[in-house]
């Protein structure tokens, strides 16, 4: 027979609900209680039954994490901090792939239905209705790596995009490239939209105009894809500024198979700072979001929300830096 509550407050000594108490997070108990039930429990081998209390408390300690960036390697390595940063914070991760369904409305009732304590939209990709929906609904919401002035009501952490737009262009300007390219993530992106324009207004005050190509998602396939179009029709573009280190990474393997040198042929910069832009093979220059931050930045948001329903939502904007490797040519 399972070990029930009961148990093991007979064995401690104590009342059910100071048992219970003691596997609520934040509930008052004594630390006498707390270890004499924290023994009886090891000893007992119980564990606690978490769903049975979320009947009691309200709270399921389930936070929908939201993404439709399943195929781009970064945003793995960005799950993995996520569900660990959750985790630490004794909350669950849901994981919610929306590649395949975009209606806000249909995920709202699916979180619902699993009585969501908060939920973190990781996307750059996703409509801001998708946070407003959330957030219209009571439920806590952040948005993580996406930055929209079209949701203001909701929590955001994101870097400035539009710095790390112009962080591209000055880098660009300083190894002494005068035509240059912009081939971004999908055209509707937020984010896309952003580091272009500081990228464009950077140049601008040099007299340069970039060439401008978008990708149609943020994947190796369409960076291959894209920079190969590119190439034929513009390749007197000397580097190349890459919305996304995934793209970029696509963008490099297009100009070797045309027999374009990197980087003294061609130069690329990427964003991000994904694990894969350090190994050896692409050693990609790009700029790097501290995502661990953004993590971290965006679970604490959640747990105030929680906390603190009435809470006004915060905005984040965290700087991002320049890794230099080996695919843009030295300073001039």
């Amino acid at each position: 027979m399972p070990i029930t509550l009961q148990d093991v407050a007979a064995r401690a000594g104590v009342s059910k609900s100071a048992v219970s108490r003691t596997f609520t997070p934040g509930a008052s108990v004594s630390a006498k209680t707390r270890a004499k039930v924290e023994v009886a429990a090891q000893e007992l081998g119980y564990m606690p039954n978490v769903l049975a209390s979320s009947l009691t408390t309200g709270r399921t300690a389930l936070i929908g994490l939201i993404s439709n960036n399943f195929t781009n390697p970064y945003f793995l390595e960005i799950f993995d901090l996520f569900t660990r940063a959750l985790r630490q914070a004794e909350l669950r991760p849901l994981l919610i792939n929306l590649s395949a369904e975009e209606d806000a409305s249909k995920s709202l009732s699916m979180l619902r239905q699993y009585n969501v304590d908060g939920v973190i939209v990781a996307s750059s990709t996703l409509p801001p209705d998708f946070a407003k929906v959330f957030h219209d609904a009571g439920i806590p919401v952040v948005h993580a790596f996406g930055w929209s002035s079209e949701a203001p009501q909701t929590g955001r952490v994101s870097i400035d995009n539009t710095e790390a737009g112009h962080l591209a262009a000055v880098t660009l300007i300083e190894r002494g490239y005068q035509k240059v390219g912009f081939l971004g993530g999908p055209h509707n992106a937020a984010t896309t939209a952003d580091r272009l324009r500081g990228f464009r207004t950077e140049l601008e005050t040099q007299g340069l105009v970039p060439e401008v190509q978008f990708a149609t998602a943020y994947s190796y396939e369409a960076g291959r894809v894209a920079m190969t179009r590119a190439l034929e029709s513009v390749p007197e573009v000397e580097a190349w500024f890459c919305g996304d280190d995934v793209i970029a990474i696509g963008a490099m393997d297009a100009a070797t198979a045309l027999g374009r040198r990197i980087p003294a042929d061609i130069g690329f910069i990427g964003l991000n700072d994904m694990n894969m832009a350090a190994w050896d093979r692409i050693a990609l220059t790009t700029i790097r979001q501290p995502a661990q931050q953004i993590v971290a930045t965006s679970v604490d948001l959640i747990r105030q929300g929680i906390a603190d329903p009435t809470k006004a939502p915060q905005m984040v904007l965290l700087p991002c830096t320049l890794v230099d490797r080996k695919t843009l040519r030295a300073r001039s």
